[in-house]
């Protein structure tokens, strides 16, 4: 059987996540063969930890993504941020090459979505939303087509967590306090890496202009609490998500692609 060819971008814990789940051959369909980032010891390293292995194939470090897109990888894990994903979603697809990606954060841009959309469909290609740090995406997506619904999402988290944004205050290492109401437009804006999820929901239900987002710091909370709400005449589904690492969203990255190859989908 001919494996299919991976490349990753972005090459942070949870590149390494899915390089060591490689490794331990749990993607055996796949092989891969090309790493990139914006810092060249980080694409060495996974593509040394690839390299280790007998696998019969080798792992190239490549110095730019026109590189990437040169070895016509059949699939390329993003797992940069929302605008790396901008910076090449779009020659990728034409080049051949499908998405998987956990940066749904730049779907908020509907022009974005929609140009992705476009372009995927005219050149036969795809992008595979991975779950993250979240579940229950086929729930929302099944009641969403059943009808008028509403949908919020509702999130947790460490003061520290915040730091680099625009809401952070002292107080908050002291004082429980809602940080941020709005869309997941709004969100995604205010917070550019940490709460891609919500538009990920948001996209499977009820739209990010319409996905009603809330975050809420927690004196020496650790990890992510993340509760989906949504509800319609017949239906009331709540997804409620606690993790301590974002390791989950590596590992949904692995599940991701073994779907993508298995004969009994979930």
């Amino acid at each position: 059987m001919e494996k299919k060819t991976l490349a990753i971008v972005g090459c942070g814990k949870l590149a390494t996540l899915v390089a060591d789940a490689y490794n331990d051959n749990l993607l055996p369909e796949y092989e891969l063969i090309a790493t990139y980032s914006r810092s060249k010891e980080k694409a060495q390293y996974i593509a040394d930890k690839v390299n280790t292995i007998d696998s019969g194939s080798t792992c190239t470090p490549c110095a730019s993504i026109q590189d990437v897109l040169a070895m016509k990888p059949d699939y390329i894990i993003e797992t940069a941020s929302p605008n790396a994903l901008k910076e090449f979603a779009l020659d990728a697809l034409k080049n051949g090459s499908s998405i998987v990606t956990l940066s749904m954060g730049a779907f908020a841009d509907q022009a974005f979505y929609e140009h992705v959309t476009k372009t995927a469909r005219e050149n036969g290609t795809k992008v595979h939303i991975a779950s993250g740090a979240i579940g229950g995406l086929d729930v929302l997506r099944t009641v969403s087509l059943m009808g008028k619904c509403e949908a919020t999402f509702q999130t947790e988290k460490s003061p520290n967590s915040l730091r680099k944004s625009s809401v952070y205050q002292e107080s908050l290492q002291h004082e429980k306090k809602k940080v941020f109401e709005g869309n997941a437009i709004e969100a995604i804006a205010l917070f550019p890496t940490s709460v891609n999820v919500s538009v990920a929901a948001s996209i499977a239900s009820v739209g990010p202009e319409n996905m009603q987002v809330s975050i809420t710091s927690i004196p020496d909370f650790v990890g992510d609490n993340h509760r989906i709400e949504i509800k319609n005449e017949q239906v009331h589904a709540v997804v409620d998500v606690y993790s301590a690492t974002a390791q989950i969203a590596g590992w949904s990255i692995v599940n991701t692609l073994r779907n993508i190859v298995s004969p009994i989908v979930f």
